[in-house]
């Protein structure tokens, strides 16, 4: 890993003291706890390394290219042996370090330590401005805890709302290649989740269910949480016939689905226009595999005006903690504007927060939800202030993710969940 550094400023050669440099790295100890981050201070003549080594030191000095230093492992470090004197400690300096754990095998697999909260790798889409995709997954999952490693099943300039994009579609011969090279390297050890969203084509999701069943040969308990993105609103976004291998091979390896009206409606056959109809919908799942399917943007005949709200209805299978019922909806306000990247969101927001309460299914869609509720009205906000100044254009309406850190973890609930049983 590498930590910035910046020279503390010292006595050189002339001087009666030596120079120094302070970094915060982490003892092996400490790798699954972020909270015990660990200085590591290098001294002129200073210890030997014992549970870090220095592997090489890069210096920058604000015009150029960076220089690199290398010192080989178990080594003494030293700053005089590392920099050059005339690099100690120039004001416009800036350094880095790679340090390695002395514990380290060539294998890679000590270099895949799970953080406290979990090792997650989410396959879906990717879009180089806005937020859709993985780009609404990473953040939150890593504001949580967890270790994030994407694969781009599409990159974009832009998502495809802004009616122009350009970029490239990921095959299931590329995924592959990449799932090789993760395995070779003894880095698909250790993965705790798994998260996908938009994939393309039949290739690549027949490539993603191998995935799956490998993944679960390193770890039996590997957490699968499946946003089975087809549609919405009655429309596709994906060839037809990936409605026939989510429902017969993808499906039964997810432990959480979170499909939205439409979707749900697909991959069962069924018409939801009731609650009821949605129970029902999510009882022909469970059978067919997952022991959660939370159903995550419905309109229901129950609601005081389909156009003002949107219901949020869940089931498991799985015993629950004391006084958190199996099947629940949570009815929330529609924010009247548009968004994108919702449902990407909705689904990471609720891995993240199931691994917290993993027997409190509705209690974890209840955060989930205030978070999620907690960006829309944050991003309607500057959306408004946006059009206040004159500014219009569907860039306007990305979503504020990085503004929301306070609701992404510490969500104020406005809706709370309703237990149906």
């Amino acid at each position: 890993m590498y930590s910035s550094w910046r020279p503390q400023r010292g006595p050189c050669r002339l001087c009666p003291t030596p120079p120094f440099f302070r970094a915060k790295t982490r003892q092996p100890e400490s790798f699954g706890n972020p909270e015990l981050p660990h200085p590591l201070v290098l001294r002129a003549g200073g210890p030997r390394l014992s549970a870090t080594t220095i592997v090489d030191v890069r210096v920058s000095l604000g015009l150029g290219g960076p220089r690199v230093f290398r010192r080989p492992l178990g080594g003494r470090a030293t700053s005089r042996s590392l920099l050059p004197h005339r690099l100690r400690h120039p004001s416009s300096t800036k350094t880095s370090v790679a340090v390695a754990s002395a514990t380290c095998s060539g294998d890679g697999s000590q270099m895949n330590v799970s953080s406290s909260t979990g090792r997650a790798l989410t396959i879906q889409s990717h879009v180089v401005s806005g937020y859709v995709g993985n780009k609404c997954a990473v953040f939150p999952l890593q504001l949580h805890g967890f270790d994030v490693d994407p694969i781009l099943s599409v990159q974009f300039s832009n998502h495809t709302g802004y009616g122009c994009w350009k970029g490239e579609v990921m095959t299931g011969e590329q995924l592959q290649s990449l799932v090789e090279g993760l395995e070779q390297n003894g880095l698909l050890e250790g993965y705790t989740h798994l998260l996908t969203g938009y994939i393309g084509s039949a290739s690549m999701l027949r490539t993603v269910a191998r995935l799956v069943r490998k993944l679960r040969t390193y770890n039996p308990n590997l957490v699968y949480v499946c946003d089975p993105v087809l549609g919405d609103n009655g429309r596709l976004y994906v060839p037809a016939e990936l409605t026939t291998i989510y429902r017969e091979e993808i499906v039964p390896l997810a432990t959480l689905l979170t499909p939205n009206q439409f979707e749900a409606e697909l991959l069962t056959g069924m018409t939801i226009g009731s609650e009821e109809d949605a129970l029902a919908a999510c009882a022909s799942l469970h059978q067919v595999g997952p022991p959660s399917v939370v159903l995550t943007s419905l309109d229901l005949d129950h609601s005081a005006s389909s156009s003002s709200t949107i219901t949020l209805l869940g089931s498991t299978s799985q015993p629950q903690a004391e006084r958190c019922g199996q099947r629940f909806r949570i009815v929330v306000p529609r924010i009247p504007s548009y968004f994108t990247g919702t449902g990407d969101l909705c689904a990471a927001l609720l891995l993240a927060w199931t691994a917290k309460m993993p027997d409190k299914l509705g209690r974890a869609a209840e955060m989930a939800v205030a978070s999620l509720q907690g960006v829309l009205r944050r991003t309607a906000a500057a959306q408004a202030v946006a059009e206040a100044a004159g500014k219009s254009g569907i860039g306007c309406r990305e979503l504020r993710l990085v503004n929301s850190v306070d609701e992404l973890l510490h969500p104020k609930i406005t809706e709370e969940v309703t237990w149906l049983e």
